[in-house]
Order: C-alpha cells, then structure tokens, then sequence
C-alpha cells in the first residue's frame, strides 16, 4: 500500500461517508454506557461527527495513520473470518485510540472499542475488517466529541 496525500483525502472521504452508520453506533454506545455508568450522555449529530472528522484529518500526522489503518481495515479479509479476528482486533483498537486522542481518551476509545464491536455486524457483501473499521470510529470519536459529564468539568486533580 501506498500513502499519498491524495490518498488519504480519498480514506477522509470513506470516513465522512460512514456517517449514517457510525453515528447511531456511537449514539448507541453513549446509551449503553450512559446506564451501566448511570449518567446521561448527549447524543452526536452527523455534523459534530463531520467536523470532528474534519479536525482529525486537518492534523496530516494523525491524518495520515488514520488513512492507513481505515483503508487496511476496509480492505482485509480473511478466509472464514475467524484467522484473522486478531489482527482486525489490533487495528481496530488503534485506529480507536489514534482517533481518540491523549490519555485518558486513548485508553477509553481502546476500551470501547471492544465493546462497539461487540454491537457491530458487518453484511456480508463486505470485508471481515469493515465492521470492525466502523466500531474503531465510533469508539475513537465518540471519545473526542463532547457529552459525557466527566469531560465537561475541571478535574479535582489539577494542581495550580
């Protein structure tokens, strides 16, 4: 695989393009979430996702390992799907921790992750890693995107 500025552009692109199906995961998500932690968690709209796609994607650092991650995921497949659960596994939760940002959001989209993907079926018109490239926005992004309590808050920890 090569990465070209043209190509992540077209990876920006498939992502920004996934929204009506990664926005009601991440919406999900918040939800299941939001009861077992007992706390309310605001819903995301297609256009907090699109813009929060557009901030990843304008940092070429992040953008670029964002690109590679979406577009092996897309693309891997496996022979009876079950060989390959590992490396689908791996890739979908950096790609989730990548887009989720610093600690303790990075860890957090890695967590989530596993849980979106549990919620995540792909049809099977597509590749194996295509579920789990869906899960890993959801996760990664829904950490980035304001709702949760927690976030909106200054820490007791800071220290003046």
């Amino acid at each position: 695989m090569q990465l070209t500025p043209n190509r992540v552009v077209t990876e920006r692109n498939w992502v920004a393009e996934r929204s009506e199906t990664v926005v009601p995961i991440i919406n999900g998500v918040r939800d299941d979430l939001g009861e077992v932690f007992d706390t309310d968690v605001d819903h995301v709209t297609e256009s907090q996702y699109l813009e929060e796609v557009d901030v990843v994607f304008a940092d070429g650092d992040v953008a670029v390992n964002v690109a590679a991650m979406v577009a092996i995921l897309r693309t891997l497949d496996v022979e009876g799907d079950y060989p390959g659960f590992v490396v689908d596994e791996l890739l979908g939760r950096e790609l989730a921790a990548t887009i989720a940002g610093t600690q303790p959001l990075r860890t957090l989209g890695e967590a989530t992750f596993h849980y979106a993907d549990l919620q995540v079926h792909g049809s099977e018109d597509e590749n194996a890693g295509v579920d789990d490239c869906e899960a890993a926005l959801a996760a990664g992004f829904q950490e980035r995107l304001p709702g949760w309590n927690w976030t909106e808050r200054e820490s007791p920890f800071s220290v003046e």
